[in-house]
């Protein structure tokens, strides 16, 4: 089923969901399977996750265009038919979750190294696995990566944070953001079903 949802600051996010089966998971497992797929259709993985806990356990992949960082309805689609096949076949999951195919929308996270220097010059929140300079949470401007080292100007001055050191992270929704991932195409959003 393909459903329109809610985003960031009442943004619709294209969401796809297709499976419902079987939660434990191994989610360094899951993306060594995942991964191939995805790349076989000409797609970058972002994140794989699981989230919704116990009550609503649902596996979640964010993938894009390497050309365009973003993902059209028909992407999520054939990412999603793909991805439901795999998992039928190999069933690496116990239990039921759902499957979400998405983009990593506006405020994406960011997952791998290469994100830090594609984003340079956007805002962004790191959350850190344990404090470093008095904090567990540094938000400032990306100046890129150098040897495995995040660059991030804050109001307190720069920043250097080894990128294994990350627990999470995030781009901060901004205007030069909003500008900078402007949609490709609506195309069909106006046939998608609202949930909520």
């Amino acid at each position: 089923m393909l459903r329109l949802v809610p985003g960031p600051r009442g943004r619709r996010e294209c969401r796809f969901v297709l499976h419902e089966v079987a939660v434990a998971a191994d989610l360094d497992a899951l993306t060594k399977l995942i991964e191939p797929e995805v790349k076989a259709l000409g797609f970058d993985l972002v994140r794989v996750a699981m989230t919704g806990g116990t009550s609503d356990p649902t596996l979640q992949v964010m993938a894009e265009r390497p050309d365009t960082r973003q993902l059209a309805l028909a992407d999520c689609e054939a990412i999603s038919r793909r991805l439901s096949e795999m998992l039928d076949e190999k069933d690496p999951i116990d239990g039921g979750y759902r499957l979400e195919v998405s983009s990593p929308g506006i405020d994406r996270p960011l997952t791998r190294k290469s994100d830090y220097a594609d984003w340079k010059g956007h805002e962004a929140r790191l959350k850190l696995k344990e404090t470093q300079a008095g904090a567990k949470q540094v938000s400032g401007v990306l100046q890129g990566i150098d040897n495995g080292v995040v660059l991030v100007s804050t109001p307190r001055g720069d920043r250097e944070i080894p990128f294994e050191s990350i627990a999470s992270a995030k781009l901060l929704l901004t205007d030069k953001l909003i500008d900078a991932t402007a949609p490709l195409s609506t195309e069909g959003a106006d046939s998608l079903k609202m949930e909520g």
